[in-house]
Protein backbone atom coordinates (compact mmCIF):
# COMPACT_ATOMS: atom_id res chain seq x y z
CA UNK A 1 0.00 0.00 0.00
CA UNK A 2 1.14 3.24 -0.83
CA UNK A 3 0.28 5.93 2.55
CA UNK A 4 1.34 9.08 3.31
CA UNK A 5 0.47 11.24 5.47
CA UNK A 6 -0.13 15.17 4.84
CA UNK A 7 -1.54 18.53 6.11
CA UNK A 8 -5.36 18.77 4.71
CA UNK A 9 -5.54 21.05 2.61
CA UNK A 10 -9.08 22.85 1.67
CA UNK A 11 -9.33 20.46 -1.37
CA UNK A 12 -9.81 17.45 0.85
CA UNK A 13 -12.96 19.11 2.55
CA UNK A 14 -15.07 16.43 1.23
CA UNK A 15 -13.28 13.43 1.62
CA UNK A 16 -12.88 14.39 5.27
CA UNK A 17 -16.68 14.82 6.04
CA UNK A 18 -17.37 11.71 4.24
CA UNK A 19 -15.29 9.82 6.34
CA UNK A 20 -16.99 12.01 9.44
CA UNK A 21 -20.46 10.57 8.29
CA UNK A 22 -19.01 6.95 8.24
CA UNK A 23 -17.36 6.68 11.35
CA UNK A 24 -19.25 9.30 13.74
CA UNK A 25 -22.72 9.37 14.98
CA UNK A 26 -22.36 13.32 14.99
CA UNK A 27 -19.97 14.24 12.24
CA UNK A 28 -18.30 17.56 11.39
CA UNK A 29 -19.60 19.45 8.28
CA UNK A 30 -17.99 21.22 5.51
CA UNK A 31 -18.26 24.23 7.54
CA UNK A 32 -17.30 22.64 10.23
CA UNK A 33 -13.76 22.06 8.28
CA UNK A 34 -13.46 25.51 6.19
CA UNK A 35 -13.62 27.15 9.81
CA UNK A 36 -10.73 25.27 11.78
CA UNK A 37 -8.40 25.24 8.73
CA UNK A 38 -8.66 28.97 8.80
CA UNK A 39 -7.70 28.61 12.38
CA UNK A 40 -4.16 29.68 13.25
CA UNK A 41 -4.10 27.47 16.52
CA UNK A 42 -5.63 24.13 14.48
CA UNK A 43 -3.63 21.81 12.23
CA UNK A 44 -5.08 19.12 10.61
CA UNK A 45 -4.20 15.86 8.78
CA UNK A 46 -4.70 13.12 6.21
CA UNK A 47 -3.47 9.46 5.46
CA UNK A 48 -3.57 9.17 1.90
CA UNK A 49 -3.72 5.83 -0.35
CA UNK A 50 -1.62 6.60 -3.18
CA UNK A 51 -1.77 10.41 -4.50
CA UNK A 52 -5.42 11.05 -3.69
CA UNK A 53 -7.98 9.25 -1.97
CA UNK A 54 -8.28 9.71 1.78
CA UNK A 55 -9.04 7.44 3.64
CA UNK A 56 -8.07 8.92 7.55
CA UNK A 57 -8.05 12.30 9.28
CA UNK A 58 -7.26 13.68 12.96
CA UNK A 59 -6.16 17.13 13.58
CA UNK A 60 -5.09 19.03 16.89
CA UNK A 61 -5.99 22.38 18.27
CA UNK A 62 -2.66 23.91 20.36
CA UNK A 63 -5.11 25.63 23.02
CA UNK A 64 -2.05 27.75 25.17
CA UNK A 65 0.82 25.43 24.86
CA UNK A 66 -1.74 22.15 25.42
CA UNK A 67 -2.71 20.06 22.32
CA UNK A 68 -6.32 18.73 22.07
CA UNK A 69 -6.72 15.77 19.66
CA UNK A 70 -9.82 15.75 17.42
CA UNK A 71 -11.51 13.75 14.92
CA UNK A 72 -9.21 10.66 14.75
CA UNK A 73 -11.07 8.55 11.96
CA UNK A 74 -10.24 6.23 9.53
CA UNK A 75 -12.23 4.19 7.00
CA UNK A 76 -13.57 1.21 8.31
CA UNK A 77 -12.69 -0.88 5.43
CA UNK A 78 -8.58 0.31 6.23
CA UNK A 79 -8.69 -0.15 9.83
CA UNK A 80 -6.39 -2.26 12.28
CA UNK A 81 -3.41 -1.43 9.66
CA UNK A 82 -1.61 0.95 11.82
CA UNK A 83 -2.90 4.38 9.58
CA UNK A 84 -4.56 6.00 12.60
CA UNK A 85 -0.86 5.30 14.35
CA UNK A 86 0.65 6.53 11.75
CA UNK A 87 -1.57 9.76 11.32
CA UNK A 88 -1.02 10.37 14.91
CA UNK A 89 2.55 10.15 15.49
CA UNK A 90 3.04 12.57 12.67
CA UNK A 91 0.61 15.13 14.10
CA UNK A 92 2.57 14.62 17.92
CA UNK A 93 5.84 14.60 16.33
CA UNK A 94 5.14 17.87 14.80
CA UNK A 95 2.85 19.79 17.56
CA UNK A 96 6.26 18.46 19.94
CA UNK A 97 8.38 20.76 17.59
CA UNK A 98 6.02 23.79 17.57
CA UNK A 99 6.44 23.31 21.67
CA UNK A 100 3.09 21.15 22.43
CA UNK A 101 4.39 19.87 25.74
CA UNK A 102 0.96 17.84 26.57
CA UNK A 103 -2.09 16.14 24.86
CA UNK A 104 -5.37 15.62 25.36
CA UNK A 105 -8.18 13.68 24.42
CA UNK A 106 -11.84 12.23 24.83
CA UNK A 107 -12.68 8.64 23.27
CA UNK A 108 -15.64 6.77 23.67
CA UNK A 109 -15.03 4.11 26.58
CA UNK A 110 -16.29 1.59 24.49
CA UNK A 111 -14.20 2.27 21.95
CA UNK A 112 -11.01 -0.56 22.85
CA UNK A 113 -9.32 -0.50 19.94
CA UNK A 114 -8.81 3.61 20.07
CA UNK A 115 -8.28 3.25 23.68
CA UNK A 116 -5.61 0.50 23.25
CA UNK A 117 -3.49 2.54 20.23
CA UNK A 118 -3.97 5.91 22.35
CA UNK A 119 -2.64 4.00 25.22
CA UNK A 120 0.73 2.41 22.93
CA UNK A 121 1.93 5.94 22.16
CA UNK A 122 1.90 6.95 26.11
CA UNK A 123 -1.50 8.24 26.45
CA UNK A 124 -3.48 7.54 30.09
CA UNK A 125 -6.72 7.53 31.69
CA UNK A 126 -7.35 10.37 34.24
CA UNK A 127 -10.66 11.58 33.71
CA UNK A 128 -14.10 10.42 32.94
CA UNK A 129 -17.05 12.93 31.45
CA UNK A 130 -20.05 10.80 32.39
CA UNK A 131 -22.51 10.98 28.83
CA UNK A 132 -20.27 13.32 26.91
CA UNK A 133 -21.29 11.13 24.06
CA UNK A 134 -24.90 11.00 22.33
CA UNK A 135 -26.27 8.54 19.54
CA UNK A 136 -25.73 6.39 21.49
CA UNK A 137 -25.17 7.90 24.66
CA UNK A 138 -21.97 7.28 26.33
CA UNK A 139 -19.28 8.36 28.65
CA UNK A 140 -15.95 9.78 27.32
CA UNK A 141 -12.72 8.77 29.18
CA UNK A 142 -9.85 12.07 29.05
CA UNK A 143 -6.88 11.08 28.08
CA UNK A 144 -3.52 12.78 28.39
CA UNK A 145 -0.09 12.52 27.37
CA UNK A 146 2.68 14.87 28.62
CA UNK A 147 6.15 15.05 27.46
CA UNK A 148 7.57 14.04 30.48
CA UNK A 149 6.02 11.02 30.37
CA UNK A 150 6.69 10.47 27.19
CA UNK A 151 10.49 11.01 26.91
Amino acid sequence: MNLSVRRMTKEDIAQAVEIERICFSEPWSEADYNESLLLDYAKYYVALLGDDVIIGICGVRNLAGEGEITNVAVRPDYRGQGIARMMLEELLGNARREGIRAFTLEVRAGNAPAIALYERLGFRTEGVRPGFYSKPKEDALIQWLRVEDYA
